[in-house]
């Protein structure tokens, strides 16, 4: 509902300009580039098969949410270039799941994400490349943050540099004791090329994102809580089978806003989405549209028969 509406003004805006009708027509699910911008995504994914290890893994569970585990231990769970269209898939996959109603996003070996695979990085140095790597992740992050599901990054260890980004392509960010999330690209004389400056202006404000990504400043749970980057922290937990637990506690967190029929918590997400996203005559009319998908609903009609408005 929210990509046909920004279709919808799209087209009406520009009417008269044929590249923004064919650029709407080529586009997939939540992208931001197709070949119109020079974007052949065919031949970026095998560019990036090329450079091997780890994986993303992905468990779809009865309750309707799922577990995304960025899997790259020996490399602080960076991402190489099979990993990135490992994500890419596991996003596909995400769309299609009609049971769905949340996504929790994690690391594996209690650290979260330490960007992209340096070896990677440096066999696709040239601009060119650089370029069609930085298209290829941010269409991939758009389509997680755009997903019909509610999600949560759960930082354990370290989030730096693309796994910071990642944080932000989820709707909420749980937090470890003793965890970081940095924003290291300058650093490495770079800015973020995932989306994720993009994002961070939207979730702490442009004075915060200005300090966080000029200072590479080291965001703990207190600082994340303060400057509204974190939406909680999790307990300590000592004991053997930590990891688990961890992903309990997300899991319990999470489940205050997935409780319900799936169609209705999609429809929650797109809502929102279409807030966030389009300008407020656009988001209105979207709201009106998915509000008629569930008027009616056996959801709706459930509750109305047992009166469950005032419990």
């Amino acid at each position: 509902m929210v990509l046909c509406a920004l279709r919808r003004r799209l087209l009406r805006s520009t009417s008269r300009c044929g590249l923004w009708t064919r650029l709407l027509q080529t586009q997939s699910s939540g992208c931001v580039y197709s070949s119109i911008h020079g974007f052949n995504q065919e031949e970026i994914r095998e560019k990036l098969q090329a450079f091997p290890g780890g994986s993303v893994d992905l468990l779809k569970q009865d309750s309707g949410i799922a577990v995304l585990t960025i899997n790259n231990p020996s490399r602080m769970n960076a991402f190489s270039g099979s990993m990135m269209v490992d994500l890419e898939d596991r996003v596909t996959q995400l769309e299609n799941w009609t049971d769905g109603k949340g996504l929790i996003v994690h690391g594996a070996a209690e650290t979260f994400c330490s960007g992209s695979d340096l070896n990677a990085v440096r066999a696709i140095s040239n601009p060119q490349d650089g370029m069609k790597m930085c298209m290829f992740m941010q269409n991939a992050l758009t389509r997680l943050l755009r997903l019909p599901l509610i999600s949560v990054a759960v930082v354990e260890g370290r989030a730096l540099g693309g796994g910071a980004e990642l944080t932000t392509a989820c709707d909420f960010r749980l937090m470890a004791p003793g965890s970081v999330i940095q924003f290291v690209h300058k650093h490495m004389g770079l800015v973020p090329g995932w989306g994720g400056a993009a994002r961070l202006v939207h979730i702490v404000g442009s004075q915060n994102a200005l300090k966080l990504l000029g200072g590479a400043v080291k965001v703990d749970p207190e600082l994340g809580l303060h400057i509204r980057l974190a939406d909680g922290v999790l307990e300590a937990c000592q004991e053997e089978g930590a990891a688990g637990a961890v992903l309990q506690q997300a899991e319990n967190w999470l489940s205050r806003y997935t409780k319900g029929p799936a169609p209705v918590i999609q429809a929650v997400k797109k809502v929102v989405l279409s807030g966030r996203e389009l300008p407020l005559s656009e988001a209105l009319r979207t709201e009106k549209d998915v509000f008629g998908t569930v008027w009616g609903g056996p959801a709706n009609l459930q509750a109305l028969a047992s009166k469950s408005k005032h419990k």
